[in-house]
């Protein structure tokens, strides 16, 4: 059988107070002195009382709910995960709770859950799209006043605010590293093509083939899932063109993983035989073996700044979208061959 729901009016008889009391408490008021406070917080934990505070909300005339939510598009890559503690770090302390909810890449799965999520009476969204995401999907929330704000992947047209990394500048110094290592045959590898952030750092890549001055070569641009799924995939066709790459940059860490399964399954070693180079700086990065070169976006700190930018906007009563793009830094580890390139050096003087 159903457990009867533990009421307001239960709380009051077992405390011996009265109704409005209970509700003074569980508004905060302080008109209620600190003994009977005590009491009446004994008793809703002593009969297990839950607080419907979304119910109390919406008695409240133009009261704001204290949730945020965030919707991202593969939850199963780390980056993500990073990035929802760093929203997580600043929403909590300012009282606010964050549904977390994936995607999965289904553009009917993110409009569900965006509108499940007004249902709730989000105070704002943050949100990193999935594919095929429209600026379109975003004016009702931002005709209705709710803060939105894009990570990770620009969404041109959209008139909300967006926090991404310069993706450009990022491809840019891994492409010329390993160029200066001496690769002249280097491939892009991952990536989907019909989102923002792939044409950004395909453009950097391109740059940076042409500031290094060697030849753009489309055979050697790879896309799959950004996934170690997919930089496995990537790997295994780059691999066997009759003129191979000797090193690649990969869309992001995960495809970077992948990319170093796929060459130990065919007995090369990431690092000596071929030079790996991701992009993201995930927490497995620095642990991975050969421990992974990438380019650091910090995750958490998109999810920090994301957060902060929509905390601005809820307390101002306002959805101005605003535009921030994050710096970037190439981290140089093992897996570009970097320490055994200047080991051979030494070794030939």
């Amino acid at each position: 059988m159903t457990k009867a729901r533990v009421t307001v009016i239960d709380i009051a008889k077992a405390a011996g107070v009265s109704k409005s009391t209970v509700s003074l408490v569980l508004q905060g008021s302080s008109l209620v002195n600190e003994a009977t406070r005590a009491k009446v917080n004994a008793v809703m934990r002593e009969l297990g009382y839950v607080y419907n505070r979304g119910a109390a909300n919406l008695r409240q005339a133009g009261a704001k709910s204290k949730i945020i939510g965030v919707v991202v598009n593969d939850l199963t890559n780390s980056f993500f995960a990073e990035l929802a503690v760093g929203v997580d770090m600043v929403v909590q302390s300012a009282g606010f709770v964050q549904f977390l909810s994936n995607t999965s890449e289904s553009i009917d799965r993110q409009r569900e859950v965006v509108a499940s999520m007004r249902e709730h009476g989000i105070s704002g969204l943050i949100v990193s799209p999935a594919r095929a995401t429209d600026a379109a999907d975003f004016k009702p929330l931002v005709a209705a006043g709710i803060p939105v704000v894009v990570v990770v992947r620009n969404l041109p047209g959209a008139k909300v605010s967006s926090v991404v990394s310069d993706n450009r500048a990022g491809m840019m110094s891994a492409v010329k590293h390993l160029a200066e290592l001496g690769h002249k045959r280097i491939a892009f590898l991952g990536g989907f093509p019909d989102t923002a952030v792939f044409d950004d750092r395909l453009a950097g890549y391109r740059s940076g083939m042409e500031a290094a001055g060697l030849d753009y070569h489309q055979e050697l641009v790879v896309s799959s899932a950004p996934s170690r799924a997919g930089g496995g995939e990537a790997i295994g066709k780059a691999i066997v063109l009759s003129d191979k790459p000797t090193a690649a940059v990969c869309f992001n860490d995960a495809v970077a993983f992948g990319v170093c399964d796929g060459l130990r399954a065919r007995r090369l070693e990431p690092g000596s035989d071929f030079a790996v180079v991701g992009f993201d700086d995930v927490i497995e990065a620095q642990a991975a073996v050969p421990a992974l070169t990438t380019v650091s976006v910090d995750p958490q700190g998109i999810g920090r700044r994301g957060a902060q930018l929509l905390l601005k906007q809820i307390n101002a009563g306002k959805a101005e979208a605003e535009t921030v793009t994050t710096a970037v830094r190439l981290v140089v580890r093992e897996s570009c061959g970097a320490r055994r390139s200047v080991k051979s050096k030494q070794d030939a003087e």
